[in-house]
Protein backbone atom coordinates (compact mmCIF):
# COMPACT_ATOMS: atom_id res chain seq x y z
CA UNK A 1 0.00 0.00 0.00
CA UNK A 2 2.29 2.56 1.43
CA UNK A 3 4.58 1.48 -2.07
CA UNK A 4 1.67 1.82 -4.31
CA UNK A 5 1.38 5.43 -2.36
CA UNK A 6 5.00 6.26 -2.66
CA UNK A 7 4.87 5.65 -6.94
CA UNK A 8 1.73 7.38 -7.51
CA UNK A 9 3.13 10.31 -5.60
CA UNK A 10 6.55 9.94 -7.66
CA UNK A 11 4.31 10.40 -11.12
CA UNK A 12 2.35 13.13 -9.78
CA UNK A 13 5.76 15.15 -8.90
CA UNK A 14 7.36 14.29 -11.81
CA UNK A 15 4.47 15.95 -13.85
CA UNK A 16 4.74 18.50 -11.72
CA UNK A 17 8.35 19.19 -12.70
CA UNK A 18 7.54 18.56 -16.31
CA UNK A 19 4.90 21.27 -16.54
CA UNK A 20 7.39 23.34 -14.16
CA UNK A 21 10.04 22.92 -16.73
CA UNK A 22 7.73 23.50 -19.98
CA UNK A 23 6.23 26.70 -18.31
CA UNK A 24 9.46 27.93 -17.72
CA UNK A 25 11.21 27.25 -21.33
CA UNK A 26 7.51 29.13 -22.73
CA UNK A 27 8.13 32.34 -20.55
CA UNK A 28 12.24 32.64 -21.06
CA UNK A 29 12.53 31.36 -24.82
CA UNK A 30 10.27 29.89 -27.60
CA UNK A 31 8.07 27.00 -27.89
CA UNK A 32 7.88 24.87 -30.91
CA UNK A 33 4.81 23.05 -32.06
CA UNK A 34 4.16 19.06 -31.92
CA UNK A 35 5.41 17.70 -34.77
CA UNK A 36 8.70 18.84 -32.97
CA UNK A 37 9.43 16.05 -31.07
CA UNK A 38 6.27 16.99 -29.18
CA UNK A 39 7.88 19.62 -27.13
CA UNK A 40 4.53 22.08 -27.48
CA UNK A 41 1.30 22.21 -28.14
CA UNK A 42 0.46 23.26 -32.16
CA UNK A 43 -1.69 26.70 -32.06
CA UNK A 44 -3.44 28.07 -35.16
CA UNK A 45 -3.08 31.73 -35.86
CA UNK A 46 -5.73 33.71 -36.88
CA UNK A 47 -6.14 34.43 -40.69
CA UNK A 48 -2.96 32.28 -41.58
CA UNK A 49 -2.74 29.59 -44.28
CA UNK A 50 -4.30 26.50 -42.96
CA UNK A 51 -2.59 24.31 -46.02
CA UNK A 52 -0.49 21.35 -45.19
CA UNK A 53 1.56 21.19 -47.78
CA UNK A 54 4.29 18.65 -49.21
CA UNK A 55 7.37 20.21 -49.89
CA UNK A 56 8.57 21.00 -53.21
CA UNK A 57 11.93 22.14 -52.29
CA UNK A 58 14.60 20.90 -49.78
CA UNK A 59 16.91 23.71 -50.27
CA UNK A 60 16.54 27.81 -50.93
CA UNK A 61 19.27 29.82 -52.43
CA UNK A 62 18.36 33.32 -51.90
CA UNK A 63 19.94 36.10 -54.05
CA UNK A 64 19.12 39.47 -52.76
CA UNK A 65 19.56 42.39 -54.81
CA UNK A 66 20.76 45.42 -52.24
CA UNK A 67 19.58 48.65 -52.91
CA UNK A 68 16.72 47.75 -54.99
CA UNK A 69 16.35 46.55 -58.03
CA UNK A 70 14.99 48.59 -61.09
CA UNK A 71 11.73 46.43 -62.13
CA UNK A 72 11.87 48.47 -65.73
CA UNK A 73 15.57 47.66 -66.57
CA UNK A 74 15.92 44.07 -65.54
CA UNK A 75 12.40 41.78 -65.24
CA UNK A 76 9.72 44.22 -66.30
CA UNK A 77 9.97 46.23 -69.23
CA UNK A 78 7.38 48.19 -71.44
CA UNK A 79 8.81 48.25 -74.71
CA UNK A 80 8.13 51.44 -76.63
CA UNK A 81 6.82 53.53 -73.77
CA UNK A 82 9.60 56.99 -73.09
CA UNK A 83 9.74 55.59 -69.17
CA UNK A 84 12.38 52.83 -70.18
CA UNK A 85 14.76 55.54 -71.72
CA UNK A 86 17.79 53.39 -73.13
CA UNK A 87 16.66 50.18 -71.89
CA UNK A 88 15.48 47.59 -74.69
CA UNK A 89 13.20 44.79 -74.35
CA UNK A 90 14.20 41.22 -75.93
CA UNK A 91 12.65 37.83 -76.49
CA UNK A 92 13.17 35.19 -74.09
CA UNK A 93 12.40 31.11 -73.99
CA UNK A 94 9.42 31.52 -72.75
CA UNK A 95 6.69 32.06 -74.63
CA UNK A 96 5.35 35.69 -74.40
CA UNK A 97 7.83 36.67 -72.06
CA UNK A 98 9.93 39.62 -72.46
CA UNK A 99 13.07 41.02 -70.16
CA UNK A 100 15.83 43.89 -70.68
CA UNK A 101 18.38 43.23 -72.96
CA UNK A 102 20.84 43.56 -70.50
CA UNK A 103 20.29 40.34 -69.34
CA UNK A 104 20.62 38.00 -72.92
CA UNK A 105 22.06 34.86 -71.04
CA UNK A 106 18.99 34.80 -68.72
CA UNK A 107 16.63 35.05 -71.91
CA UNK A 108 17.75 31.46 -72.64
CA UNK A 109 16.76 30.08 -68.76
CA UNK A 110 13.70 32.06 -68.69
CA UNK A 111 11.74 28.73 -68.95
CA UNK A 112 13.01 27.51 -65.83
CA UNK A 113 11.35 31.15 -63.75
CA UNK A 114 8.43 31.99 -62.69
CA UNK A 115 8.15 35.94 -62.18
CA UNK A 116 6.48 37.87 -59.48
CA UNK A 117 5.65 41.36 -61.59
CA UNK A 118 3.21 42.52 -58.96
CA UNK A 119 5.36 42.70 -56.02
CA UNK A 120 4.30 45.71 -53.29
CA UNK A 121 5.96 46.76 -50.30
CA UNK A 122 5.00 49.30 -47.46
CA UNK A 123 8.44 50.01 -47.15
CA UNK A 124 10.68 52.67 -49.03
CA UNK A 125 13.35 52.88 -47.32
CA UNK A 126 16.63 50.76 -47.48
CA UNK A 127 17.08 49.09 -44.35
CA UNK A 128 13.48 48.89 -43.37
CA UNK A 129 12.73 47.55 -46.25
CA UNK A 130 15.35 44.86 -46.33
CA UNK A 131 14.23 43.52 -43.50
CA UNK A 132 10.58 43.78 -43.95
CA UNK A 133 11.85 41.53 -47.18
CA UNK A 134 13.63 39.04 -44.87
CA UNK A 135 11.12 38.71 -41.73
CA UNK A 136 7.77 39.61 -43.44
CA UNK A 137 7.80 42.17 -40.65
CA UNK A 138 8.33 45.61 -39.78
CA UNK A 139 11.13 47.11 -38.40
CA UNK A 140 11.07 47.77 -34.38
CA UNK A 141 13.34 48.82 -31.26
CA UNK A 142 11.54 46.24 -29.06
CA UNK A 143 11.99 43.30 -31.42
CA UNK A 144 14.26 41.22 -33.78
CA UNK A 145 12.38 38.70 -36.14
CA UNK A 146 13.88 35.71 -37.79
CA UNK A 147 14.57 35.21 -41.25
CA UNK A 148 13.34 32.66 -43.59
CA UNK A 149 16.57 30.62 -42.64
CA UNK A 150 16.45 30.21 -39.21
CA UNK A 151 12.89 29.25 -39.44
CA UNK A 152 13.65 26.48 -41.93
CA UNK A 153 16.09 25.79 -39.20
CA UNK A 154 13.75 26.03 -36.54
CA UNK A 155 11.44 23.74 -38.27
CA UNK A 156 12.97 20.99 -39.61
CA UNK A 157 16.86 19.44 -39.52
CA UNK A 158 20.28 20.24 -40.57
CA UNK A 159 20.92 18.61 -43.56
CA UNK A 160 24.59 18.11 -42.43
CA UNK A 161 25.04 17.89 -38.73
CA UNK A 162 28.34 19.08 -39.11
CA UNK A 163 28.07 22.50 -41.40
CA UNK A 164 25.68 25.44 -40.45
CA UNK A 165 22.11 25.14 -41.28
CA UNK A 166 21.98 28.80 -42.74
CA UNK A 167 25.05 30.37 -44.53
CA UNK A 168 25.07 34.18 -45.50
CA UNK A 169 27.51 35.16 -48.22
CA UNK A 170 28.04 39.03 -48.47
CA UNK A 171 29.19 41.75 -46.35
CA UNK A 172 25.69 42.34 -44.18
CA UNK A 173 25.83 43.18 -40.86
CA UNK A 174 22.60 44.55 -40.46
CA UNK A 175 21.13 40.90 -41.30
CA UNK A 176 18.31 40.14 -38.89
CA UNK A 177 19.73 36.70 -38.55
CA UNK A 178 18.35 34.11 -35.64
CA UNK A 179 15.98 37.29 -34.64
CA UNK A 180 14.51 35.76 -30.89
CA UNK A 181 15.37 32.14 -32.00
CA UNK A 182 18.26 30.87 -30.10
CA UNK A 183 21.55 31.30 -31.70
CA UNK A 184 21.88 28.36 -32.84
CA UNK A 185 19.81 29.53 -35.74
CA UNK A 186 21.90 32.50 -36.97
CA UNK A 187 23.64 32.08 -40.12
CA UNK A 188 27.54 31.89 -40.57
CA UNK A 189 28.55 35.57 -42.29
CA UNK A 190 31.02 35.00 -45.42
CA UNK A 191 31.99 38.26 -46.76
CA UNK A 192 34.14 36.94 -49.59
CA UNK A 193 33.47 33.33 -50.81
CA UNK A 194 36.98 32.86 -52.17
CA UNK A 195 38.40 33.39 -48.83
CA UNK A 196 36.53 30.03 -47.20
CA UNK A 197 36.61 29.95 -43.70
CA UNK A 198 38.93 31.80 -40.81
CA UNK A 199 40.06 30.19 -38.01
CA UNK A 200 38.47 26.55 -38.26
CA UNK A 201 42.63 25.33 -38.28
CA UNK A 202 43.95 24.33 -35.06
CA UNK A 203 47.81 25.93 -34.29
CA UNK A 204 50.57 23.40 -34.50
CA UNK A 205 50.98 24.00 -30.95
CA UNK A 206 47.98 21.76 -29.77
CA UNK A 207 47.76 18.40 -30.97
CA UNK A 208 44.41 16.69 -31.46
CA UNK A 209 44.57 15.27 -27.66
CA UNK A 210 45.83 18.10 -26.23
CA UNK A 211 42.61 20.12 -27.87
CA UNK A 212 40.75 17.08 -26.48
CA UNK A 213 41.71 17.69 -22.87
CA UNK A 214 41.31 21.02 -23.01
CA UNK A 215 37.76 21.06 -24.40
CA UNK A 216 37.14 18.93 -21.60
CA UNK A 217 39.04 20.76 -18.96
CA UNK A 218 36.49 24.08 -20.14
CA UNK A 219 33.63 22.01 -20.06
CA UNK A 220 34.07 20.99 -16.49
CA UNK A 221 34.89 24.23 -15.14
CA UNK A 222 31.41 25.40 -16.69
CA UNK A 223 29.23 22.58 -15.92
CA UNK A 224 28.60 23.98 -12.87
CA UNK A 225 27.23 26.97 -14.19
CA UNK A 226 25.39 25.95 -17.17
CA UNK A 227 23.23 23.90 -14.29
CA UNK A 228 23.04 26.18 -11.71
CA UNK A 229 21.32 28.92 -14.77
CA UNK A 230 19.87 26.19 -17.15
CA UNK A 231 18.69 29.39 -19.28
CA UNK A 232 18.55 29.91 -23.15
CA UNK A 233 21.24 32.57 -23.55
CA UNK A 234 23.70 30.34 -21.33
CA UNK A 235 23.05 27.14 -23.08
CA UNK A 236 23.30 29.20 -26.52
CA UNK A 237 27.40 29.70 -25.58
CA UNK A 238 27.27 25.90 -25.72
CA UNK A 239 25.23 25.24 -28.26
CA UNK A 240 27.90 27.78 -30.46
CA UNK A 241 31.09 26.17 -29.09
CA UNK A 242 29.69 22.84 -30.18
CA UNK A 243 28.71 23.29 -33.36
CA UNK A 244 32.19 24.78 -33.94
CA UNK A 245 34.16 21.83 -32.86
CA UNK A 246 32.23 20.21 -35.06
CA UNK A 247 32.70 22.08 -37.94
CA UNK A 248 36.38 22.50 -36.97
CA UNK A 249 36.58 18.67 -37.38
CA UNK A 250 34.51 17.62 -40.17
CA UNK A 251 35.28 16.62 -43.61
CA UNK A 252 33.25 18.63 -45.21
CA UNK A 253 34.94 21.48 -44.37
CA UNK A 254 35.74 20.92 -47.97
CA UNK A 255 32.46 22.48 -49.54
CA UNK A 256 34.14 25.88 -48.85
CA UNK A 257 37.30 25.54 -50.82
CA UNK A 258 36.20 27.02 -54.17
CA UNK A 259 40.00 25.95 -55.30
CA UNK A 260 38.09 22.25 -56.14
CA UNK A 261 36.01 23.53 -58.66
CA UNK A 262 37.10 23.63 -62.51
CA UNK A 263 38.55 26.48 -63.82
CA UNK A 264 35.86 26.73 -66.80
CA UNK A 265 33.02 26.99 -64.67
CA UNK A 266 34.68 29.35 -62.22
CA UNK A 267 34.80 31.71 -65.38
CA UNK A 268 31.25 30.92 -66.63
CA UNK A 269 30.30 32.09 -62.92
CA UNK A 270 31.87 34.61 -63.28
CA UNK A 271 34.96 35.53 -61.57
CA UNK A 272 32.89 38.63 -58.99
CA UNK A 273 32.15 37.97 -55.63
CA UNK A 274 28.40 37.52 -56.61
CA UNK A 275 29.44 34.57 -59.32
CA UNK A 276 31.72 33.08 -56.87
CA UNK A 277 28.85 33.66 -54.52
CA UNK A 278 26.47 31.63 -56.99
CA UNK A 279 29.14 28.77 -56.95
CA UNK A 280 29.94 28.40 -53.42
CA UNK A 281 25.94 28.32 -52.82
CA UNK A 282 25.94 25.39 -55.05
CA UNK A 283 28.53 23.77 -53.78
CA UNK A 284 27.31 24.31 -49.95
CA UNK A 285 23.79 22.67 -50.92
CA UNK A 286 25.56 19.94 -52.19
CA UNK A 287 27.39 19.28 -49.28
CA UNK A 288 24.04 19.44 -47.10
CA UNK A 289 23.77 23.27 -46.58
CA UNK A 290 20.00 23.90 -47.01
CA UNK A 291 19.88 28.22 -46.95
CA UNK A 292 22.63 30.04 -48.29
CA UNK A 293 21.79 33.76 -49.27
CA UNK A 294 24.08 35.43 -51.35
CA UNK A 295 23.97 39.34 -51.39
CA UNK A 296 24.93 41.55 -54.36
CA UNK A 297 24.54 45.00 -54.96
CA UNK A 298 23.97 48.22 -54.52
CA UNK A 299 21.60 49.02 -57.00
CA UNK A 300 20.71 51.92 -55.65
CA UNK A 301 20.44 53.83 -58.99
CA UNK A 302 19.54 57.35 -57.95
CA UNK A 303 22.29 58.32 -60.22
CA UNK A 304 23.81 56.94 -63.67
CA UNK A 305 20.74 54.57 -63.72
CA UNK A 306 21.56 53.69 -67.75
CA UNK A 307 25.33 53.16 -66.68
CA UNK A 308 25.08 51.42 -63.90
CA UNK A 309 22.21 48.91 -64.92
CA UNK A 310 23.73 47.52 -67.73
CA UNK A 311 27.31 47.29 -65.50
CA UNK A 312 25.39 44.87 -62.35
CA UNK A 313 23.84 42.83 -64.85
CA UNK A 314 26.57 41.71 -67.03
CA UNK A 315 27.80 40.10 -63.17
CA UNK A 316 24.11 38.98 -62.41
CA UNK A 317 23.37 37.30 -66.31
CA UNK A 318 26.45 35.43 -65.33
CA UNK A 319 26.43 34.77 -62.32
CA UNK A 320 22.47 33.60 -61.92
CA UNK A 321 22.15 31.73 -65.39
CA UNK A 322 25.30 29.66 -64.52
CA UNK A 323 23.79 28.88 -61.33
CA UNK A 324 20.16 27.58 -62.96
CA UNK A 325 22.01 25.35 -65.54
CA UNK A 326 24.47 23.66 -63.17
CA UNK A 327 21.92 22.75 -60.46
CA UNK A 328 20.53 21.28 -63.72
CA UNK A 329 22.98 19.45 -65.00
CA UNK A 330 23.52 18.04 -60.99
CA UNK A 331 20.11 17.27 -60.73
CA UNK A 332 19.87 19.55 -58.14
CA UNK A 333 17.14 21.86 -59.65
CA UNK A 334 13.77 20.32 -58.50
CA UNK A 335 15.17 20.38 -55.14
CA UNK A 336 16.76 23.72 -54.69
CA UNK A 337 14.40 26.57 -54.44
CA UNK A 338 16.31 29.68 -56.40
CA UNK A 339 15.01 32.89 -55.62
CA UNK A 340 15.76 36.60 -56.47
CA UNK A 341 14.39 39.59 -54.41
CA UNK A 342 14.94 43.03 -53.28
CA UNK A 343 13.82 45.39 -51.17
CA UNK A 344 11.54 47.66 -53.69
CA UNK A 345 11.69 48.71 -57.56
CA UNK A 346 12.85 52.13 -59.22
CA UNK A 347 10.47 54.82 -60.63
CA UNK A 348 9.21 54.90 -63.83
CA UNK A 349 10.58 59.03 -64.24
CA UNK A 350 13.59 59.62 -65.45
CA UNK A 351 15.32 62.29 -62.38
CA UNK A 352 17.88 65.06 -63.13
CA UNK A 353 20.94 62.71 -62.33
CA UNK A 354 19.78 60.47 -65.16
CA UNK A 355 18.50 58.12 -62.33
CA UNK A 356 15.75 56.44 -60.62
CA UNK A 357 14.58 57.16 -57.50
CA UNK A 358 12.68 54.38 -54.44
CA UNK A 359 9.61 52.88 -55.50
CA UNK A 360 8.11 50.11 -53.34
CA UNK A 361 4.31 50.33 -54.80
CA UNK A 362 5.58 47.65 -57.49
CA UNK A 363 8.54 45.84 -58.54
CA UNK A 364 9.88 41.90 -59.75
CA UNK A 365 11.38 39.09 -57.53
CA UNK A 366 11.19 35.31 -59.38
CA UNK A 367 12.09 32.05 -58.30
CA UNK A 368 13.36 29.01 -60.24
CA UNK A 369 13.05 25.39 -59.64
CA UNK A 370 12.03 23.79 -56.07
CA UNK A 371 8.99 22.40 -58.02
CA UNK A 372 8.58 26.36 -59.49
CA UNK A 373 6.42 26.01 -62.82
CA UNK A 374 8.89 27.46 -65.23
CA UNK A 375 8.59 29.96 -68.09
CA UNK A 376 5.47 31.85 -65.96
CA UNK A 377 4.87 35.30 -65.03
CA UNK A 378 2.38 35.83 -62.28
CA UNK A 379 0.52 39.15 -61.82
CA UNK A 380 1.49 42.33 -63.53
CA UNK A 381 2.50 45.95 -63.45
CA UNK A 382 0.51 48.93 -65.21
CA UNK A 383 1.65 49.81 -68.66
CA UNK A 384 3.53 52.70 -66.64
CA UNK A 385 5.46 50.24 -64.36
CA UNK A 386 3.97 52.72 -61.67
CA UNK A 387 1.80 50.49 -59.89
CA UNK A 388 -0.26 47.06 -59.49
CA UNK A 389 -2.67 45.95 -62.20
CA UNK A 390 -3.36 43.04 -61.06
CA UNK A 391 -2.70 40.15 -58.21
CA UNK A 392 -0.85 42.25 -55.93
CA UNK A 393 1.82 40.25 -54.12
CA UNK A 394 2.70 41.36 -50.18
CA UNK A 395 6.01 40.57 -48.76
CA UNK A 396 4.76 38.38 -46.47
CA UNK A 397 2.60 36.60 -49.55
CA UNK A 398 6.41 36.33 -51.15
CA UNK A 399 7.64 34.79 -48.02
CA UNK A 400 4.93 32.50 -47.57
CA UNK A 401 5.45 30.93 -50.74
CA UNK A 402 9.30 30.57 -50.11
CA UNK A 403 7.89 28.98 -46.72
CA UNK A 404 5.34 26.78 -48.70
CA UNK A 405 7.80 25.34 -51.12
CA UNK A 406 9.72 24.17 -48.31
CA UNK A 407 6.83 22.62 -46.24
CA UNK A 408 7.25 24.81 -43.52
CA UNK A 409 3.72 24.86 -41.33
CA UNK A 410 2.72 28.43 -42.11
CA UNK A 411 -0.14 28.81 -39.64
CA UNK A 412 2.36 27.59 -36.63
CA UNK A 413 2.47 30.20 -33.85
CA UNK A 414 6.02 30.89 -32.02
CA UNK A 415 6.00 32.89 -29.30
CA UNK A 416 8.91 35.16 -28.73
CA UNK A 417 10.64 35.85 -25.01
CA UNK A 418 8.09 38.59 -24.37
CA UNK A 419 5.46 35.70 -25.19
CA UNK A 420 3.91 37.53 -28.50
CA UNK A 421 3.15 35.27 -31.11
CA UNK A 422 4.54 34.84 -34.65
CA UNK A 423 4.24 32.38 -37.48
CA UNK A 424 6.65 32.15 -40.56
CA UNK A 425 4.99 35.45 -43.16
CA UNK A 426 2.62 36.63 -40.73
CA UNK A 427 -0.31 36.82 -42.51
CA UNK A 428 0.87 36.21 -45.95
CA UNK A 429 -0.63 33.63 -48.38
CA UNK A 430 1.32 31.60 -50.41
CA UNK A 431 0.89 31.90 -54.45
CA UNK A 432 -0.05 28.09 -54.62
CA UNK A 433 -0.19 28.52 -58.49
CA UNK A 434 3.16 28.81 -59.19
CA UNK A 435 4.21 25.68 -58.48
CA UNK A 436 4.07 22.58 -61.01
Amino acid sequence: MNTSISAASLRCDATRRQFVTGAAKTFLGVTVGSQLAGKAMAIPGENTSPLKQVPTARNVIYLYMTGGMSHLDTWDPKPGREEMGATKAIKTSADGVQISQYLPLMSRQMDKVALFRSMSSTQGAHEQGQYYMRTSYTLRSSIRHPAMGAWLQKFQERGNPTLPGTVMIGNDSRHPGAGFFESKFSPLMMSNPESGLSNVDRSELFTGKTFSQRLSLSDRLDRAFEETYDLGKVRAYTDMYDDAVKMMNSEELKAFDLSQEDDKLRERYGRDKFGQGCLLARRLVEHGVRFVEVTFGSWDTHNANFTRVPEMCDELDAGLSTLLSDLEKRGMLNETLVVLATEFGRTPEINVNDGRDHHPKVFTCLMAGGGVKGGTVFGASDERGYEVADNQVSIPDFNATIGYALGLPLDQVLYSPTKRPFTVADKGKPVTSVFA
